[in-house]
């Protein structure tokens, strides 16, 4: 009886996974050859841009993003789902009980003669059990397992997701915090030049041209602050709410400026085939071709025979304490069979359909298999040409300052024209600028570099707690509509 048992619960019908068939990849990533650095590890990766204030904020995202949340509780319905299919492979047992209070009437038309009334208890237990031959149940619970280590990497995916918009969200503040300084003192140079221009004017040793070009140059610098302030107030209430807080949540945190954060240690890439394991969309889109994959067995199953074994024990007696003896009691047990004998091709058409959607699944974690290869190439590419466009940035930023200083000494001393000066500063405060953008186009390529590899939150993570708890559940009387 165990042999045939075992026999049973092995047998199975449909494809078994064996992985997907993943395309070449290459050995390396285009333009970058492995290195020492490339074995470390990705979390916690912000702590390599050296910023504590970004460190907190990425945890209190963590704990309190509502996007996160709706993960954590998709986690929870795949673990119920699971766990509902799971019991499939066992027996139901259900029992029922009763009290009937009874009187009958017997006699002619003209005579009738009352029973005295009775009281019949009776009380059963019905059981069921649909034997798993053909492993159409244990396909369910496949696929159900499968779609709960989706959940799982859809959750991961969701941190990886909010740690990087934090992150970027956090950089560009700074950076127009730093542009806001810049354009500020840039402009109250110029208003020094225009002092200067003025002064000449007045004593006719400049045209009113100059007065009016130095005029009109410091109110340009002064009029990007405006369009600065706005945009860093756009990306601190997007940090509020990553933070699930109002818009206003984070602008106390933020209202000292601080430097731009400068990764300073690099990333280990790794090769292209860690991106498998390490990126948990391509992870979630492989759980789900596995999860695919179990559904044509499941389907598969239902065109073969259904055997089910049923029992009922049922007493009933005059007397409560008489329905415990052997006279009152009935029982059955037997199995039965359903075969499938005409359908018009319905059972053979759904392991068609679920054969297609394998099919699909199996192009989309083709598709996103690929999108993640070319996240990575492209964040590899901009972080070494934008750190190449920043060092050049700050040596024309560096011969500009000279520049301007240079000019300006000159034009106070009359060796110089005020076109010279104002060329100078304008190009002092474009090469500036333009130098604070690349380190926040640096900071957020190495952010994306981040992402794209699947660096996030490795803590564990607590699922288990329902955003609502609901109380007062058991029998009450129900409150009017609300």
């Amino acid at each position: 009886m165990l042999t045939v048992g075992s026999l049973l619960t092995g047998c199975a019908v449909g494809p078994d996974y064996a992985g997907p068939r993943t395309p070449n990849l290459p050995s390396q990533w285009s333009g970058k050859a492995a290195s020492r650095h490339d074995t470390g590890r990705l979390d916690r990766w912000w702590l390599r841009l050296r910023d504590p204030l970004l460190g907190r904020l990425i945890e209190q995202a963590v704990d309190a993003n509502p996007s996160v949340a709706k993960a954590k509780a998709v986690v929870r319905e795949a673990r119920a789902t699971l766990q509902q299919t799971a019991a499939g492979l066992f027996p139901s047992l259900s029992g029922t009980a009763s009290m009937t209070n009874d009187k009958t009437s017997a006699g002619s038309a003209s005579v009738l003669v009352d029973s005295a009334p009775y009281a019949l208890h009776q009380a059963s237990f019905d059981s069921s059990w649909e034997l798993d031959l053909f492993g159409g149940t244990q396909r369910s619970i496949e696929a159900a397992s499968r779609a709960e280590q989706s959940a799982e990497e859809d959750l991961r995916d969701s941190l990886v997701t909010l740690i990087g918009d934090v992150a970027a969200y956090y950089v560009e503040a700074r950076g127009y915090q730093a542009r806001i300084a810049l354009a500020m003192r840039t402009a109250a140079s110029q208003r020094d030049t225009e002092w200067l221009t003025r002064s000449k004017y007045e004593a006719g040793s400049a045209t009113a041209v100059d007065l009016a070009k130095a005029t009109a140059q410091a109110a340009s610098t002064e009029a990007n602050v405006p369009a600065y302030q706005a945009a860093l107030a756009a990306d601190v209430h997007r940090l509020g709410i990553l933070l699930g807080r109002p818009p206003d949540g984070v602008a106390s945190l933020l209202a000292q400026s601080t430097p731009v954060p400068a990764p300073r240690m690099p990333l280990p890439a790794g090769i292209p085939a860690d991106l498998l394991t390490n990126r948990p969309d391509v992870a979630s889109a492989e759980r789900k071709l596995a999860q695919a994959t179990a559904k044509i067995g499941q389907a598969e199953a239902d065109r073969y025979p259904a055997v089910s074994l049923t029992g009922s024990v049922g007493t009933s007696a005059l007397r409560t304490g008489d329905l415990a003896k052997y006279s009152s009691v009935s029982w059955s047990v037997g199995p039965s069979v359903t075969v499938p004998v005409f359908d018009a091709g319905k059972r053979h058409a759904a392991v068609r359909v679920a054969e297609a959607q394998r099919d699909q699944a199996f192009a989309t974690f083709h598709a996103t298999l690929l999108t993640a290869l070319e996240d990575v190439e492209n964040a590899l590419i901009s972080l070494s040409r934008e750190r190449i466009r920043s060092a050049k940035l700050t040596e024309a930023a560096t011969n500009y300052r000279e520049a301007a200083r240079l000019s300006r000494s000159l034009f106070e001393s009359g060796s110089a024209s005020f076109i010279d000066v104002l060329d100078a500063e304008r190009s002092l405060y474009s090469a500036e600028d333009s130098l604070i953008q690349s380190k926040v186009s640096a900071a957020k390529d190495y952010i994306a570099l981040a992402k794209a590899l699947g660096g996030g939150w490795v803590d564990p993570i607590d699922v288990s707690t329902p955003i609502i708890v609901d109380v007062n559940t058991g029998p009450h009387l129900r409150e009017a509509f609300k």
